[in-house]
């Protein structure tokens, strides 16, 4: 088969049948009647699965994931992207805020840099200033913590070979941070500026943004453990310094040192410190924890595929 296109579902009712149409219509441009569209209800709460079963029941080309519940968007991606079956495989989120007609000028970017990834990426990005404030130093700080070059302002569309989506799914994390590994799994990958629309406002709360960056830090980087470390050498030679200081007041000027506001003052700031650090060492011992027990990711409930009017 010529190509795949993967999707998934949630909160996706309303839009799915012009996202089924126009995904149609742009693969059969480009590969004629060799091509499927594989999407994955991720635990969907409404009635997505129902209208994916019934759209594949009419096309043939469909082919319908289900999970037995809701395991999460990059975990979802990662068990469509192990389902299809295509030499090409266009990656795209379903709500049409990223367009499928993207797939054609993706498709010849692709045959004629001979490249293995084409990605989306924004010019700017949608929403007000605190989406794209945080955007910005999500990307930055993450580039700056784990060393992985991620470009800013990502999207999920990407058309990807066979041989890099092969790559990709040998990783076998379990906690999943799809952007780092996107980068991370190499191959020619080459960006492609273009314009999201917004059809909504942002779910993510700030508390969820934080949560999603520390998680990523924290798949991708051991440098927080390794701040810790110089954090506790500078507040030892600090403290080894003030030490001196008081010995020398009591030795030479025959004074005690006062300051029981500031010994009260320094034990709260280095107790917060040090509970810190143990909360950051517990996040990787978490991550060591879920890892170890190599459970599945996701777990398929049933695959719905139909051909010639036949399940």
């Amino acid at each position: 088969m010529m190509l795949s296109i993967v999707a998934t579902l949630y909160r996706s009712e309303t839009h799915l049948v012009e996202f089924h149409e126009r995904t149609s219509r742009a693969a059969s441009r480009l590969a004629g009647d060799e091509y499927e569209i594989v999407l994955v209800n991720d635990g969907s709460p409404d009635g997505s699965l129902e209208m994916a079963v019934r759209i594949a029941a009419e096309d043939p080309h469909v082919v319908v994931v289900d999970l037995s519940r809701n395991f999460g968007h990059h975990k979802a991606m990662m068990t469509g992207l192990a389902h299809a079956v295509g030499d090409l495989i266009f990656l795209i989120d379903s709500d049409l805020e990223e367009e499928p007609e993207w797939l054609e000028d993706f498709a010849a970017r692709l045959a004629a840099e001979k490249c293995d990834v084409i990605f989306g990426v924004q010019e700017q990005r949608k929403g007000g200033w605190f989406e794209r404030w945080s955007g910005q130093y999500f990307y930055r700080y993450f580039r700056l913590l784990s060393g992985v070059d991620l470009p800013d302002n990502l999207v999920t569309a990407r058309l990807m070979t066979r041989r890099y989506v092969e790559a990709l799914l040998r990783h076998g994390e379990r906690e999943i941070v799809i952007a780092g590994l996107w980068a991370i799994t190499g191959f020619d990958q080459r960006k492609h500026v273009v314009k999201k629309l917004s059809h909504s406002q942002t779910t993510y709360s700030i508390w969820r943004k934080i949560s999603i960056f520390v998680n990523a830090i924290t798949s991708f980087s051991s440098m927080p453990l390794s701040f810790m470390f110089y954090i506790g050498v500078f507040i030892f030679i600090t403290s080894l310094i003030v030490a001196i200081n008081f010995a020398a007041h009591w030795l030479f000027a025959s004074r005690t040192i006062s300051g029981w506001t500031s010994l009260i003052v320094s034990i709260w700031i280095l107790g917060g410190i040090v509970i810190s650090f143990i909360g950051v060492v517990g996040m990787y011992v978490g991550k060591i924890f879920s890892e170890v027990k190599a459970r599945p990711y996701t777990i398929v409930r049933h695959v719905y595929r139909y051909e010639n009017d036949k399940n």
